[in-house]
């Protein structure tokens, strides 16, 4: 028995074991988290790998029938930890309890910058995310300020995870091929407990801020920015020049101005 690969699910199953075991190698237990979450398992390539580390309780979620039956008759030592499901439309208390769990997977391409935010919404709970994407996504989520591709995704993930760009991938490896190459990223938790700002401010400054990256800060907010005397060194740069520090001395002198208006 094999799974077809369903162009509308964005699936490209991974067919080189050594790029499987690779993956599962490079996940680090952090925080000596030992709970793992597979997105997207298909036809258990990394899945395969994660089991033999011993070290691990790994569980899967597929939105696919056919590898939910091929995942069962299978793999029959995850008997009761098979999730049928789409992953972001779940409440991950109701299916993973309130104990920390990694995020690892070869995500669907049409869906991963989605499973990334999904996670910042699970953060305390999520202490490492790693897996693939489509390259381009990956080095978004690992880019430093000072460049175009620096962006929301980039200081919303940095600002609560550590991202470490480990490796690139070739098309030719997957079945079928997609057209753009794939990047693994892991991404660690970070000591910070929370912002020293308010976050949700802080999330809104970062994407009404990149969403006109072309203007200054300044003309990107002036929805939430009521007083017109308010004055930042910032206010004159554009977004992608920003480091996470820099957002959050930016949000925190927006809170302050609105706390004497």
């Amino acid at each position: 028995m094999s799974v077809r690969a369903k162009k509308h699910l964005g699936q490209h199953f991974l067919t080189d074991k050594n790029i499987c075991e690779k993956i599962s190698s490079q996940y680090g237990n952090h925080n000596n988290c030992k709970k793992v979450l597979e997105i997207g398992p298909g036809m258990g390539a990394l899945t395969e790998f994660l089991i033999k580390r011993g070290d691990l309780d790994v569980y899967v979620i597929d939105v696919d029938k056919d590898s939910i039956a091929f995942l069962k008759s299978n793999f029959s030592q995850l008997n009761g930890r098979i999730f049928e499901g789409d992953f972001l439309r779940l409440n991950l208390f109701d299916l993973m309890g309130t104990e920390p769990f990694a995020v690892v997977g070869n995500f669907p391409y049409n869906i991963s910058s989605q499973i990334l935010f999904k996670c910042l919404d699970y953060r305390d709970q999520i202490p490492e995310i790693m897996g693939m994407f489509q390259k381009e996504v990956a080095e978004r989520v690992a880019e430093k300020p000072g460049s175009k591709t620096y962006g929301i995704m980039s200081v919303l993930l940095q600002a609560f995870y550590t991202i470490n760009y480990c490796f690139t991938v070739d098309q030719h490896v997957f079945n079928p091929p997609p057209k753009v190459k794939s990047g693994v990223i892991r991404c660690v938790r970070n000591t910070r407990e929370k912002l020293l700002c308010d976050e949700k401010l802080f999330i809104q400054v970062v994407k009404m801020a990149f969403n006109q990256r072309r203007k200054t800060i300044r003309n990107s907010l002036k929805q939430i920015i009521a007083n017109p005397n308010f004055e930042h060194p910032y206010l004159n740069l554009r977004p992608e020049v920003l480091s996470v520090e820099q957002f959050v001395e930016l949000t925190l002198a927006i809170e302050q101005i609105r706390l004497h208006e």
